[in-house]
């Protein structure tokens, strides 16, 4: 016997007798009433930060008025201060993300605990061994002799200021990680080239310039998916995962400690302590067999009464990975505040000197600006590219994230070793591409992923002749959002002749404003 049933306005049916279910008005006054909260709160918090944003800038504005009080055109040097703070606060939001997302990402800390982090460390990064004397941007690029005087130099370089944050500011609000590095570079050119014309530009160093393109995500995504691959043939499908991974866990942590070590000589404290490259791979030669005696006896007693699963193994990488985002934080601090205060710097040398000189020396008040507009720019702007770079490429965790962060100290130690231009956020996204692209790989071809699951089903399998049974679901399974990866390849393509054109752009309009 079957049960009768009626049919719906829609066309389907239910048993008759059945109530129909609505959702009753208070329900649906409720979603509204919470779409509106959630909407008033977004709007306050824009409204804070950019409010936030407009003091900072007007603080940097009135910090330059005292410092050169009585000095020539003091009136332009605080509206480059002030431009300078705009670029620091856009550094901020788009490159210092790219240190802490992947911790965020793989849940290892919150969003407010690495905001917290990240501002302080590159706060001291900048301040501790930014250096005091920088090489101009300009003196790179273009040839300083080909410039018919001071005044057009510094309307140049207030044009590449402003052109560069501008461009890292529409990248930010598009969802974009790029080079601030690039930003400032092809700002630069493209002011040049309007100032001068196409010989004053050094094209062999743009060619370097271009090749860190390809160079910087590729060698980043092949060290992060090399490491990836280690953790999980030999941690993560083994029997006995807890065993594998005090033998192995370690070993790994010790690496990183070695290379953050090399990467702060090498890079973060260049400013105050310049090593020989002998110096630095003997003392993270020590540094490594120190570590690994300490972290042994930590990892076994941390891995006591852990079940043997997966879950448990991503508890040996989270404070790692909080140390991995202070001292990536430190560094970036270190050495890309000068994007920031580089161009603002250079026009206070022209200014007070009447000359373009090679190297400029940077005040203490700049280097405060630089610093802390790229602390604020992270804690109130940098949430959104967090977010992106952590959360939505691909699905992270500590041993993903870990591999992430080992790559870009890895990276740089190793560009830096050949005299290769590098940047920061293409290794870091370069990482995150590279080990989402391997999960694809690893998740479809892996015989040893798929003969350790039919084992844990009960059958036996020999790894070397097993082959991998490519059903059609994971053939079509993608681990990458190709979206954000087109949108963020795009943005780095444009990136130079972007804000190289702006900046020709920025510069006639200030021929014709001043």
């Amino acid at each position: 016997m079957t049960d009768e049933k009626t049919m719906t306005p829609t066309g389907k049916t239910r048993p008759r007798g059945a109530t129909k279910l609505k959702k009753s008005s208070l329900d649906k006054d409720l979603r509204k009433i919470g779409r509106v909260e959630d909407a008033t709160r977004q709007i306050s918090m824009s409204l804070i930060s950019l409010g936030a944003g407009l003091v900072f800038l007007v603080a940097a504005g009135l910090i330059a008025a005292v410092e050169i009080s009585g000095e020539p055109r003091s009136a332009l040097i605080v509206v480059a201060a002030i431009l300078g703070g705009y670029m620091a606060l856009n550094i901020g939001a788009n490159d210092v993300a790219n240190n802490v997302a992947p911790a965020v990402g793989s849940r290892a800390m919150t969003l407010f605990g690495a905001l917290v982090i990240a501002a302080i460390f590159e706060t001291l990064g900048a301040l501790l061994a930014g250096g005091d004397v920088v090489k101009t941007i300009a003196s790179g690029i273009i040839d300083p002799a080909t410039v018919s005087s001071p005044d057009t130099f510094v309307w140049a370089m207030m044009a590449a200021l402003f052109a560069s944050a501008l461009w890292i500011n529409v990248a930010t609000y598009v969802g974009a990680p790029v080079s601030t590095t690039h930003s400032v570079v092809g700002a630069v050119m493209g002011s040049g080239i309007a100032a001068v014309g196409f010989n004053a530009v050094q094209w062999s160093t743009m060619a370097s310039i271009a090749a860190s393109w390809v160079i910087s995500p590729l060698l980043g995504g092949v060290i992060a998916a090399a490491f990836l691959s280690l953790i999980k043939s030999q941690i993560i499908y083994q029997d006995d995962k807890i065993a594998a991974a005090r033998r192995w866990v370690p070993v790994l942590l010790a690496v990183m400690v070695s290379a953050f070590s090399a990467y702060l000589m090498m890079k973060g404290l260049k400013h105050v302590w310049k090593p020989a490259t002998s110096t630095v791979l003997l003392a993270s030669g020590l540094i490594f067999a120190v570590a690994i005696l300490v972290l042994r006896p930590l990892i076994r007693r941390q891995s006591e009464g852990l079940e043997n699963r997966n879950q448990s193994l991503r508890k040996l990488f989270k404070l790692p990975l909080i140390f991995a985002a202070a001292l990536l934080s430190f560094a970036h601090g270190a050495n890309d505040v000068a994007n920031a205060v580089g161009p603002l710097a250079a026009i206070i040398g022209v200014t007070t000197s009447g000359s373009v000189e090679s190297t400029v020396h940077i005040p203490l008040w700049v280097m405060v600006i630089g610093a802390f507009g790229i602390s604020l720019g992270l804690f109130f702007y940098g949430p959104r590219l967090i977010r992106m770079v952590g959360e939505q490429i691909t699905k992270m965790n500590p041993m993903r994230a870990y591999c992430v962060a080992l790559s870009a100290a890895i990276t740089v130690i190793v560009a830096s070793g050949l005299g290769l231009p590098v940047s920061s956020t293409h290794i870091a996204v370069g990482a995150v591409f590279g080990v989402g692209f391997f999960r694809e790989y690893y998740t479809t071809h892996s015989r040893r992923r798929r003969a350790y699951i039919r084992t844990k089903d009960g059958e036996k399998i020999d790894i070397k002749s097993h082959r991998p049974a490519d059903t059609e679901e994971l053939l079509r399974r993608k681990l990458v959002r190709r979206s954000h990866f087109m949108v963020i390849i795009a943005a780095w393509l444009i990136t130079v002749p972007a804000s190289a054109a702006l900046s020709a752009l920025a510069y006639f309009g200030l021929l014709f404003i001043r």
